[in-house]
């Protein structure tokens, strides 16, 4: 198990509001009364994407449908990947088709995708988690979310009865480090989010350097600040590796 990871609205017990977290907190506040919304939920790995989201449904007692993802193989084709993606997610919703699957999503406040979906492996030992696979495949990954958007467009008008939240990475390793095509590469970055924002709605999750120094006291209290400035400059808002590198 990562350490600091959360992987379960339980797990987010040191928690610390920021602007990132109110931006959330209206947006998802607006799920109680309203259907059709596409919530996209992205920052750098390591900045708190769960505890943001589940701080935020606790608060709120969204009544959240948790969806998960488990595969066999790392190399699975995107194909193959797409229609795991359905089986799994009808047979935890128990419908048999897409009428049903709409139907019963739409009792839901909101279906998300966060850990138990991207991280499964985290979870379960002997698993391959969406996280481990998109890694292994890199940009051939896309096929994938190219399948989902004609989806998406196919059956257009009804998505407009259900919510979605999406806790969004798309991960690339270079050199042994792990960077997100959302949040880690500047110009091509902000391209990408304003992409996004044209369809659904986009959270960025990020914090200032007090805001970081807040939480990273409120986990470590003992940690000098210093000590603290240091592995900000080292990892910028990254709270889970500044909290790995200082224990």
């Amino acid at each position: 198990m990562v350490r600091y990871k959360v992987n379960h609205p339980d797990d987010s017990q040191e928690f610390v509001t920021t602007r990132s977290y109110n931006k959330l907190y209206v947006l998802l506040k607006e799920l109680k009364t309203r259907r059709g919304r596409i919530i996209h939920v992205i920052g750098a790995p390591g900045t708190g994407k769960s505890a943001n989201i589940y701080q935020v449904i606790n608060r709120l007692e969204l009544n959240i449908y948790e969806a998960s993802l488990v595969l066999d193989k790392i190399d699975e084709s995107p194909l193959a990947v797409y229609h795991v993606f359905f089986k799994t997610l009808k047979e935890g919703l128990n419908v048999k088709n897409n009428e049903e699957l709409f139907k019963k999503a739409a009792e839901y406040d909101a279906v998300l995708w966060a850990d138990k979906f991207h991280d499964y492996h985290l979870l379960h030992k002997n698993k391959v988690g969406f996280s481990q696979w998109m890694n292994n495949k890199g940009l051939k990954s896309f096929p994938f979310y190219f399948l989902l958007i004609i989806y998406y467009l196919k059956h257009f008008f009804k998505f407009k009865g259900i919510n979605l939240i999406f806790q969004t990475a798309w991960t690339i390793h270079f050199r042994g480090v792990k960077y997100d095509l959302y949040t880690d590469f500047g110009l091509f970055s902000k391209l990408l989010i304003l992409i996004l924002q044209i369809f659904f709605d986009v959270v960025k999750i990020s914090y200032t350097e007090s805001e970081t120094m807040e939480i990273v006291k409120k986990h470590l209290p003992d940690a000098k600040e210093s000590e603290i400035r240091f592995n900000i400059k080292r990892y910028g808002n990254k709270i889970r590796l500044i909290l790995q590198n200082l224990r």
